[in-house]
C-alpha cells in the first residue's frame, strides 16, 4: 500500500473523524458488514474471534456498506443500535462507506491493491449461488480484484501490511482464518 492504512482518514460510527492510528501495532480484522444479508450471522463469530483474541492485540473492525443489494439500509446510529442489541458487538464499528463502485473508500482501495485475491474455496460458488438473488435484486458482484459481496475480511499485521484476505463465505472462525490471526498475532 502506498499509504499506511494507519492515516487514511475514517468516521466512527457516532461520525467522529479518526483514523486507525490507534491501532498501530495490534493484528486488524477489517470487515464490510451489513445488518440485513444472509452472512450477518457472522457477527456473532467475528465479536467471539475479538473477546478471543483482543487481549493478545486482535482488533476487529467493522465497516457498514450498503453496496450489495442494499442490505445495509439504516443510519449509522441504527446500525449500532443493532450491532449491540442482536449480536453484543464490542468491537469498534465506523461510518458506513462504500468498499465498490466510483465512490468506494479511500481504505477499501489500499485494501484491495495490497492483496487482490481473496482465499476461499468456494468464492466460485458463492458467486454462482448469488445470481439468482442478484437476478430479483438488481445487484451485481465485482470481478477480482473487487470485493465480491459483504463480510470480506481483510488480516492486517502488526506491520500494517496485509497479510491475508478471506472471502465472504469463509467464515470468521473458520480454522484458516484463525490459523492466521495466530499467525499474525505472533509475528
Amino acid at each position: 500500500m502506498s499509504a499506511s492504512v494507519y492515516d487514511i482518514p475514517v468516521h466512527s460510527i457516532s461520525g467522529d473523524p479518526t483514523t486507525l492510528d490507534s491501532y498501530r501495532g495490534k493484528v486488524l480484522l477489517v470487515v464490510n458488514v451489513a445488518s440485513k444479508c444472509g452472512l450477518t450471522p457472522q457477527y456473532d463469530a467475528l465479536e467471539k474471534l475479538y473477546a478471543r483474541f483482543k487481549e493478545s492485540g486482535l482488533v476487529v473492525l467493522g465497516f457498514p456498506a450498503n453496496d450489495f443489494g442494499g442490505q445495509e439500509p439504516g443510519s449509522n446510529e441504527e446500525i449500532a443500535t443493532f450491532c449491540q442489541a442482536t449480536f453484543g458487538v464490542d468491537f469498534p464499528m465506523f461510518s458506513k462507506i462504500a468498499v465498490t463502485g466510483p465512490e468506494i473508500h479511500p481504505l477499501y482501495s489500499a485494501l484491495i491493491a495490497a492483496e487482490p485475491k481473496a482465499a476461499g474455496t468456494t468464492r466460485e460458488g458463492m458467486r454462482e449461488n448469488l445470481t439468482g438473488y442478484l437476478a430479483k435484486t438488481g445487484a451485481t458482484t465485482n470481478p477480482e480484484p473487487g470485493i465480491l459481496w459483504n463480510f470480506e475480511k481483510f488480516l492486517i499485521g502488526r506491520d500494517g501490511k496485509v497479510a491475508a484476505r478471506f472471502s465472504p463465505e469463509v467464515k470468521p472462525d473458520d480454522t484458516a482464518v484463525v490459523a492466521a490471526i495466530e499467525a499474525a498475532l505472533a509475528g
